[in-house]
């Protein structure tokens, strides 16, 4: 009943004309651009071998041996199980985690501090100066920063004439600069959610705060961190989703041993055209990283509306 009720207000609301074609966009969407995909996706990986692949003609009945070979690795293996991918893995998910907590921390004082400010020329200045970089190409943005942290790059070229080096410090294979690269490209979602909740949060509660002689920590951990859960639990599902499958900054900034989960469904996919293993490599990352983000959303008792604010 109260489907029916939602429906009818909607379509009041937006006419039966307009709403019929959101209503048509919106179902496009969800079944030709995340349905559909992910169920051919997840067919691919629950297959051995195709008979031909163009077609999409499967040989074999289901079976899960392209998910047994993520853990368990080739049969007649050494290893009991697959140490190199599953170790690729669990790295590549901590990596998303390392890099979403990181731009959480640097967004939370910017995204406070444009929020609480009164729309200033200045403010708006500076949102545009934060936007205008993205209006490069992720890629070229990545071989951007791969020459600022390079061996002859503009970081090690000043802090040798500074004096605080004697030879080129290797960021590329420290991994600073994957990191760098990974929480640069998706510092935007991690603002502009929170950005958006703090601007609705009441002054006078924060003025209100102050004057019963409660500590900025405090103000912030019973006031303003509480109103801006939705943004801060958004912009960290959108960033620590695009983190761990990233695969432009890993391929551009990532160093000899920091192979990304993605690069090897990459490598299935096009270099030995293994399409079903593939499948199952993307889709154990894809399950994981829902799952991940359901389970914090539980422990931070933050629910779909609460993020779809």
């Amino acid at each position: 009943m109260k489907k029916d009720k939602l429906f009818a207000e909607f379509f009041r609301n937006n006419g039966v004309v307009l709403g019929s074609i959101l209503f048509f966009l919106v179902a496009f969407w969800i079944v030709f651009l995340i349905l559909l995909p992910q169920i051919s996706m997840l067919n691919y990986s629950l297959h051995p071998n195709p008979i031909n692949l163009d077609a999409g003609e499967f040989a074999d009945d289901y079976t899960l041996k392209n998910y047994k070979y993520l853990i368990f690795g080739p049969e007649g293996a050494s290893d009991a199980f697959n140490k190199v991918d599953l170790m690729v893995f669990v790295r590549t998910i901590i990596a998303a985690m390392a890099v979403t907590v990181m731009n959480l921390f640097l967004c939370y004082p910017l995204a406070y501090f444009l929020g609480q400010s009164k729309g200033t020329g200045f403010v708006r200045l500076l949102v545009v100066m934060l936007i205008v970089p993205y209006w490069i190409n992720e890629i070229l943005r990545a071989f951007a920063l791969r020459i600022i942290f390079g061996d002859v790059g503009v970081i090690n070229g000043l802090m040798m004439q500074m004096g605080l080096i004697d030879q080129p410090y290797d960021f590329i294979n420290a991994d600073i600069a994957l990191y760098a690269g990974l929480g640069y490209a998706y510092i935007l979602l991690m603002l502009f959610p929170m950005y958006n909740v703090i601007e609705s949060l009441d002054r006078n509660q924060i003025e209100a705060a102050r004057d019963m002689g409660a500590s900025w920590i405090r103000i912030h951990r019973r006031v303003v961190i509480p109103h801006a859960k939705p943004g801060i639990a958004s912009g960290m599902t959108m960033v620590f989703m695009l983190s761990a499958g990233a695969l432009a900054a890993p391929q551009v900034l990532g160093g000899t041993s920091s192979l990304w989960f993605t690069q090897l469904v990459y490598q299935w996919f096009n270099d030995t055209l293994n399409w079903q293993q593939g499948a199952a490599y993307a889709i154990v990352l894809l399950i994981a990283s829902i799952a991940i983000v359901l389970t914090f959303m539980k422990i931070f008792k933050v629910n779909m509306g609460d993020i779809g604010k």
